[in-house]
């Protein structure tokens, strides 16, 4: 082989492997940012601490928005005895539930999820992070406004309502802002996702507002936060 050729096909590869190099270091220094706040979260243990600590008792009201398996709903029954109305869309997931605490009139299953109309959306389903979002999905899930099941139901205050539903917290939370319902309820456990385009900025309105009537206890950005209710 001639020697120029060589030389320039050694050159190639060593740039290819410094460009590879640099490329895995990049990658390996960011970070999205909600990753920290995920690191945080973890050390915290939030799961088993923060999520499950509120002053509760047993004819305390809690929303459980996203039954999924029914395990939050069935840690926070067992600690304070508390009323739990638990809302899965999904019917398999509904079903599971139901079943789970069939001997439990404590908590109650409804197969359906509450948002700023009534009617039926697509659902991609993926596990705990079944979304409304994303790419298109074949199930066809049943939704409720929310004003008017409080409104039927003559719900007036509600103690905790934790909200977990991959991208629907935008839609909830601004129309219980939009209809003034949000100050019937005292804690608001919300995890906030990035699968919208504009997500960041429907979160922070969606703050903004809630500091009208609630405060911050704590934050975990994109991973968990809870607003409570300035007056209590």
């Amino acid at each position: 082989m001639n020697p120029a050729v060589a030389a320039r096909r050694l050159l190639h590869r060593a740039a290819c492997r410094a460009a590879g190099l640099c490329r895995r270091v990049a990658e390996a220094a960011w970070r999205p940012p909600h990753e920290d706040a995920a690191d945080a979260w973890r050390r915290a243990d939030g799961d088993r601490t923060l999520r499950l600590q509120y002053d509760l008792e047993p004819g305390s009201l809690v929303f459980d928005m996203g039954g999924y398996e029914g395990q939050w709903a069935s840690d926070i029954h067992a600690m304070y005895r508390c009323r739990v109305e638990v809302f899965e869309p999904v019917p398999e997931y509904a079903a599971r539930i139901t079943a789970r605490f069939r001997r439990n009139d404590a908590i109650r299953v409804h197969p359906f999820g509450l948002a700023s109309r009534t009617g039926e959306a697509r659902l991609t389903l993926a596990g705990d992070a079944s979304s409304l979002f994303g790419r298109p999905g074949a199930r066809l899930v049943r939704l409720v406004e929310a004003a008017s099941f409080l409104r039927e139901r003559g719900i007036e205050r509600i103690d905790l309502m934790k909200v977990n539903i991959e991208g629907g917290e935008y839609d909830l939370l601004e129309h219980l802002l939009d209809a003034g319902l949000i100050g019937r309820i005292r804690d608001i456990q919300v995890q906030f996702h990035d699968c919208l385009p504009d997500a960041a900025a429907r979160m922070r309105r969606i703050q903004e507002q809630l500091a009208a009537t609630h405060r911050r206890t704590w934050q975990y950005p994109f991973v968990w936060e809870n607003w409570r209710l300035a007056t209590a």
